[in-house]
């Protein structure tokens, strides 16, 4: 595998402090929030899209302004072709062409930071919205109307599963051909949904939007129930997470695609890849699969637990539609953003550069577009020690943030005296997240 595709965990000997106290500082953390907690709050404080304090009017108007739209939109479309042109007519060579750099590094990796910062960034520069607004406006194809309850999240779901088999397991998965076929199914699947149900189904179905909008939740930045452009606590944009069907999937798929992506490289699973008599495409598919199922099971299991010891009467007045299953979901999405992040944040740090390099000479025709053709990948930008430094942070903050959630929704849902005990069996799930996410971290 290219560079460009080998997402680098910092190995062992990056750590800047030894094994034992990135565990038991990690434990600690966990047990101390959950301790505290337990003793302190006994009530629920987040108020979702009740929240924020709305931003100055100027701010909110440039925001909103059909102007920003346009520009976003159209930029959307812009880098879009770009890739396009490069994918069909540049070499088919990763080391030479900046599609597979754009798209793994700088689309796929560089939308976690995006999101996180400004909220679901997505849904306002997807290249597909505007191609289905350009669609929508011929005679019978303005169609708007609400997709199926069922179908949730599910295509979601479905296409971030696809997306991360393309990424980790597709034999040449930084070939312009595989680049080409995925996101132009892609895009029909999408663009017909559309169509039949009008621009809410990218809301609910893009995997893309999904993806950006789930991270987007712990932006400082976002929208009030009443539309205003707000400055909130994460916490409140988290609990403003609505339970649906297929949510719980799509976020299972995210924790496991990274945890897959983590040990993939380890010896003993590259052995057993070269050595299965079933071939490496079918064995890292099902590699890939266990991961999903194993983490939903895992979920599920704790999610169960916690519903017989916390259930009371006046849980049936406030459980969302679809049970305790989808109620706790939003909990694994700061600890889903910790894993993107710990994995992820060398490779955009270091392969990030590779993409303006590429870029200025896009077909490799000697052109030098942006002025940077000549130059090199600095991989001595961030230092081994701040690697791994973010890695730990990342993953610890991610589950003591968890925790919180996941207490508060607790205290909301199970009976007082309850509360904590119910919350238990998903504090111990998270325990096992942690440990799982630092031992990836270690012994990659």
């Amino acid at each position: 595998m290219s560079g460009i595709l080998a997402h680098g965990i910092g190995s062992r000997h990056d750590l800047p402090i030894p094994a034992f106290y990135a565990f038991a500082g990690a434990l600690a953390a966990l047990l101390v929030s959950f301790l505290g907690l337990a003793v302190l709050w006994a009530d629920s404080r987040f108020r979702g899209q009740e929240a924020g304090r709305a931003l100055p009017r100027a701010v909110r108007r440039l925001a909103d302004a059909r102007a920003t739209r346009v520009t976003l939109r159209a930029l959307g479309l812009l880098v879009a072709a770009f890739t396009l042109v490069t994918a069909l007519f540049g070499p088919d060579d990763p080391e030479r062409n900046p599609a597979p750099t754009l798209v793994y590094v700088i689309f796929w990796v560089g939308l976690v930071p995006a999101s996180l910062l400004l909220g679901p960034v997505w849904r306002l520069v997807n290249p597909l919205r505007a191609i289905h607004l350009a669609l929508s406006r011929l005679p019978g194809l303005g169609r708007d109307r609400e997709p199926p309850h069922r179908l949730g999240h599910w295509p979601a779901a479905a296409g971030l599963l696809a997306f991360t088999w393309l990424e980790l397991v597709a034999p040449e998965p930084a070939a312009n051909a595989s680049l080409l076929v995925f996101f132009g199914c892609y895009a029909a699947v999408h663009l017909a949904g559309a169509l039949a149900y009008g621009p809410r189904w990218f809301d609910r179905c893009d995997a893309f939007e999904v993806y950006s909008a789930l991270i987007g939740r712990l932006a400082p930045l976002g929208r009030r129930a009443d539309g205003r452009l707000v400055l909130r606590n994460p916490f409140h944009g988290l609990d403003a997470i609505t339970p649906a069907p297929g949510l719980v999937a799509t976020v299972c798929v995210m924790l496991a695609s990274t945890a897959y992506d983590g040990f993939s490289d380890a010896p003993a699973w590259v052995n057993t890849l070269q050595s299965a008599g079933a071939g490496p495409t079918v064995t890292g598919t099902l590699g890939l699969l266990a991961a999903v199922a194993g983490v939903a099971l895992l979920y599920g299991a704790c999610i169960a637990v916690a519903s017989l010891i916390g259930v009371a009467p006046r849980m049936a007045d406030h459980r969302p539609r679809g049970g305790n299953l989808g109620a706790f979901a939003h909990s694994l999405v700061p600890i889903a953003v910790g894993y993107l992040i710990a994995h992820y944040f060398s490779l955009l740090v270091i392969e990030g550069q590779r993409a303006f390099i590429l870029a200025s000479d896009p077909l490799d025709t000697g052109l030098d577009l942006l002025g940077t053709a000549a130059r090199t990948v600095d991989e001595g930008l961030v230092g081994p020690g701040a690697i791994a430094s973010v890695q730990v942070v990342s993953i610890v903050a991610g589950h003591v943030l968890g925790v919180v959630a996941a207490h508060d929704r607790s205290v909301r849902l199970f009976a007082p005296a309850r509360a904590v005990a119910g919350q238990i069996p998903l504090f111990v799930l998270m325990v096992c997240y942690t440990l799982g996410g630092l031992t990836l971290l270690l012994a990659a």
